[in-house]
C-alpha cells in the first residue's frame, strides 16, 4: 500500500528485496529515529525541541494524515498513529511510517474490523466496537499533540481508574 502513496510527510518505500522466504523493505534513512525516541527515549537520544519545532511537527503529521484521508488516491486509514511510528529526518521534519495495520477507507462509510492498534492511542468507538473511520487517526493524532504538550507519554502510567473510564465512556455513546 505503501508504495503507492508519496507525500513529504509519510516515509518513502524505495524498494524491496527477496531471498528465499525473508522480505525486506528498503525505507528512506530517518536520520533523529522517531518522535518517541526524541520526546520520551533515553536521555541521550532525547531531542530538544522548541515550541516551534514542534508546532511544525504538528501541522506535518496533519498534512501526512490529510493527504492520507482526503487527498490521495487511495483514502486510508492508519490505524497505529502514535509517536513510535512517526519518524524525524534530519530536518526534525515528521514522517508517518508503519503501514502494516492501514485499511482502505470507503468514502463516507466505516469498516467494522477486528481491532488493531496500540492502547492508549486508540478512539474509544474502535478500542470497544471496532467501528473504524478516519476520525481514529485524528483521535490518535490528539493523543500526540497532547503528548507533544505535555512532556509525558500516554502509555508510560496506567491507574486502573483510567483504563476503567475508556470503558465508561463507550458506556454512554
Amino acid at each position: 500500500m505503501i508504495s503507492a502513496l508519496q507525500h513529504p510527510h509519510l516515509v518513502q518505500l524505495y524498494g524491496c528485496c527477496i531471498e528465499g522466504n525473508q522480505l525486506l523493505l528498503v525505507y528512506e534513512y530517518m536520520e533523529n529515529n522517531s518522535l518517541a525516541s526524541a520526546l520520551f527515549g533515553a536521555k541521550e537520544s532525547q531531542l530538544k525541541l522548541d515550541w516551534p519545532t514542534r508546532h511544525m511537527i504538528c501541522v506535518g503529521i496533519a498534512r501526512g494524515l490529510s493527504y492520507l484521508h482526503e487527498e490521495s488516491r487511495l483514502k486510508i486509514v492508519h490505524r497505529d498513529i502514535k509517536a513510535t511510528n512517526v519518524l524525524l529526518d534530519k530536518k526534525l521534519y515528521p514522517k508517518i511510517s508503519d503501514f502494516g495495520m492501514a485499511k482502505l477507507n470507503e468514502e463516507g462509510t466505516h469498516i467494522s474490523t477486528r481491532i488493531a492498534g496500540t492502547y492508549g492511542y486508540m478512539a474509544p468507538e474502535y478500542a470497544m466496537w471496532g467501528y473504524l473511520t478516519d476520525k481514529a487517526d485524528v483521535y490518535s493524532f490528539g493523543i500526540i499533540v497532547l503528548e507533544m504538550v505535555s512532556g509525558r507519554c500516554n502509555t508510560t502510567y496506567r491507574p486502573k481508574e483510567s483504563i476503567a473510564f475508556i470503558f465508561l465512556i463507550g458506556h454512554f455513546f
